[in-house]
């Protein structure tokens, strides 16, 4: 019997208008203000230094770490708070959020550091009674299969008492399906899985 609903954010939940602009544009912006260099030279550094660590390095994913990195003034917070306008809940979330919550125990399952998550989650967290953090809670990149085993050893529930829904095949499908979790594929393309969390609803209310 189905108990909790997971959930990813980025693409599933929110766009990713709020991520992409601190990193492609916050962070870059401070570097050339800095540094007095325009912000396409400093935008191309940037992007250098990212790749050279690589998404399968934790710190990639750690915005402290590239303050330090790059010696920026000012603190990660308050580039973030300076980005809030970015958030885009998609249109349908909360009428979802809203309906789920009263018969299932609704979590967060994502890969984005905690920093994000707060403001990304600020408008909806009223939802959600865990948000898990693959990279702040459990020093991981990727959600691998021990991240969703975890998340079931602490909340002290079976696969078969979870679904999950994302907009990462192998992450956010693949890796939980494996577990034996009803997973769920997120495609707001329309192109392959589910197009909306409206359809979500249907599916589960189906089970």
């Amino acid at each position: 019997m189905l108990e909790v609903i997971s959930f990813d954010v980025d693409g599933t939940l929110v766009d990713s208008s709020f991520a992409d602009s601190v990193w492609l544009e916050g962070v870059p912006t401070l570097y050339a203000e800095q540094y007095h260099v325009d912000f396409e030279t400093a935008k191309k550094m940037i992007m250098k230094e990212y790749d050279k660590i690589g998404e399968d390095d934790i710190r990639w994913y750690k915005l402290e770490y590239w303050f330090n990195s790059f010696k920026l003034k000012g603190s990660p917070h308050d580039l973030l708070r300076l980005y809030k306008h970015k958030i885009k809940v998609y249109e349908e979330v909360p009428e979802i959020l809203h309906h789920l919550s009263e018969k299932y125990k609704l979590i967060v399952a994502s890969n984005a550091h905690r920093d994000f998550l707060s403001l990304t989650l600020s408008s909806i967290d009223k939802y959600f009674d865990h948000v898990f953090s693959a990279t702040s809670d459990f020093d991981q990149v990727r959600k691998y299969q021990n991240f969703y085993q975890k998340i079931l050893n602490k909340l002290q529930v079976a696969p078969a008492e979870v679904a999950h829904v994302g907009d990462h095949y192998k992450f956010d499908y693949e890796v939980p399906l494996s577990l034996g979790i009803c997973a769920f594929f997120l495609d707001r393309t329309g192109e392959k899985g589910l197009p909306n969390l409206r359809e979500f609803e249907k599916k589960i209310t189906e089970k």
